[in-house]
């Protein structure tokens, strides 16, 4: 059976990272942007990636330039935007598409296993995947979920 486990995507470093590294571990994974009126939701993330970090939980990010252009920046840029302004310390991946024909295999997977209300597609930016420790996708929240506010599902996970 597939898990978000048998994905690797690039890190903003350019290193190619395989997501079963996570193991074990429960994630929230995010498509982000640095200009969008969700962008403060990093603090919440990061909150959280502190919080149940040593519990076995992770946040990913995942930017992306599909909604209204708000990711236009480089890797480098989009590096020092979360961890100047939001001192984010969870891990980035470089740029993807997760709508259409170029949409990254991780996203694909997710929205297979997870669509919306309004359908499989991801309609903007921060919405937010949740996998258990065998790396099953659980949950999937709109932008508009607060991460603050999935303390209670996490911890069910942990």
């Amino acid at each position: 059976m597939t898990s978000v486990y048998d994905f690797s995507a690039r890190a903003l470093d350019g290193r190619e990272v395989a997501l079963k590294a996570f193991e074990g571990k429960a994630l929230l994974i995010v498509n982000t942007a640095s200009a969008c009126g969700f962008t403060p939701q990093y603090q919440g993330l990061e909150q959280l990636h502190r919080q149940y970090g040593p519990r076995g939980f992770a946040v990913l990010g995942f930017p992306c330039n599909q909604f209204g252009q708000q990711e236009r920046g480089t890797s480098a840029e989009i590096a020092a935007f979360c961890e100047g302004k939001y001192a984010v310390t969870f891990p980035m991946f470089e740029k993807i598409d997760v709508n259409g024909e170029a949409a990254h295999p991780l996203y694909k997977f997710l929205k297979r296993e997870k669509a919306g209300l309004l359908g499989a597609s991801i309609k903007w930016n921060f919405t937010k995947f949740l996998t258990d420790k065998t790396g099953r996708v659980v949950a999937r929240h709109p932008p508009t979920t607060r991460p603050e506010s999935l303390t209670r599902e996490i911890e069910a996970l942990l």
